[in-house]
């Protein structure tokens, strides 16, 4: 159990990606992280693209930025409404002042270019928000997974063993 003792929010929003969100979550669960779903409201059901439903425990609002070692952030649809909360985007920032591991798979760089994470930094995800990574100064990589500094990417669904692989070693350093 490499991540005992971990704490990591894990951001939800309706029409996350399942896969993203559910064998990251599970993996990280498996290595003994204590998981917080945290969503635009505390104890809400949002679904996934294909219908698998995540409730939430906590509202982006409950969350506080030294209570936790990183944030995991699906991609999917849900990016793109979660970067519209506030609360969402300066918890995101706050962890990266505090060089603490940030995670984003797929379109979940949308929240890392709301927070102002990505400029100079080397970047990845889907195919469709490569414009917008590299239009906010991102520096992309078309590679399946890679940790760079405290910001573990991830491509796509296909790269999700990739990527629990640099979560989990992002992690437990």
């Amino acid at each position: 159990m490499k991540l005992k003792g971990k704490r990591v929010a894990y951001f939800v929003a309706q029409e996350f990606e399942d896969l993203e969100f559910w064998v990251p979550y599970m993996r990280l669960q498996e290595e003994g992280a204590t998981l917080v779903i945290a969503g635009p409201k505390a104890h809400e059901m949002y679904k996934g693209k294909v219908g698998i439903p995540a409730t939430s425990e906590v509202s982006f609002d409950d969350l506080i930025a030294d209570s936790y070692n990183a944030v995991i952030i699906p991609g999917g649809w849900a990016p793109d409404k979660i970067r519209r909360y506030r609360s969402a985007v300066n918890f995101v920032k706050s962890l990266n002042e505090q060089k603490k591991i940030i995670g984003m798979i797929c379109h979940a760089g949308w929240v890392g270019i709301s927070a102002g994470i990505v400029k100079g930094r080397f970047a990845t995800g889907s195919e469709g928000i490569k414009d917008d990574l590299t239009n906010a100064g991102a520096i992309w990589k078309n590679e399946p997974a890679f940790r760079y500094e405290n910001i573990v990417w991830g491509r796509v669904v296909a790269d999700i063993p990739d990527f629990c692989r640099e979560l989990v070693n992002a992690l437990s350093a």
